[in-house]
């Protein structure tokens, strides 16, 4: 089974005031470092990032890493255009894929067991996409199997894949990720990880 990742980076970080993909987690690696590392260490290739914002400052991020990096010209026209870039990317790298894992940069907790444990759902649950459950909500990481990839093109705004996996929800297989819910937007919220 071909499972692809695609790592969304292209966002301008608004709230946070400065490139969050490029602040410091544990180990002196920055967000987006970290988030790349977790997808490798897993079995799914290829592994594409979308940048599109900062890119000056992301994409030396990545130097060393066995990743393609897909330029998102249409950032600001919201987080769909980044899916579609990333799974042209992935689909000029590997044209026959099963599904494909969406992930941001900005879940410090997110782990390689995870996005295995998701993989394995996708394939033992035969539905058509694996999401992500915390707290009272769900959400990302996510898995889209093949057959509503073509409904992930179809992607308008700021949106991810929520209302495309809300609407076949039925055929949503989920894992739990309680700290999914954390996630570091603000100043405040990377104070507060890096206290912890």
């Amino acid at each position: 089974m071909t499972i692809g990742i695609i790592i969304l980076a292209a966002g301008a970080s608004q709230r946070m005031g400065r490139p969050k993909q490029t602040l410091a987690l544990d180990a002196g690696k920055s967000m987006l470092q970290t988030t790349v590392e977790t997808a490798l260490a897993t079995k799914q290739r290829p592994v594409i990032v979308v940048v599109g914002a900062n890119k000056a400052e992301v994409v030396p991020e990545l130097a060393g890493y066995p990743v393609t990096i897909v330029d998102n010209a249409f950032w600001p026209e919201g987080m769909a255009t980044s899916i579609k870039v990333g799974l042209a990317g992935l689909y000029m790298t590997e044209p026959k894929l099963d599904g494909v894992l969406m992930l941001v940069c900005d879940q410090p907790y997110l782990t390689t067991a995870l996005l295995e444990q998701m993989a394995a759902t996708f394939q033992e649950s035969g539905k058509k996409a694996v999401a992500c459950r915390y707290k009272k909500q769900w959400g990302v990481p996510v898995l889209i199997g093949r057959e509503l990839l073509a409904e992930l093109t179809q992607l308008t705004g700021d949106h991810g894949a929520k209302p495309l996996l809300e609407k076949h929800l039925t055929d949503v297989a989920f894992v739990d990720f309680d700290q999914g819910v954390i996630d570091l937007d603000t100043p405040e919220d990377y104070e507060a990880f890096l206290a912890k």
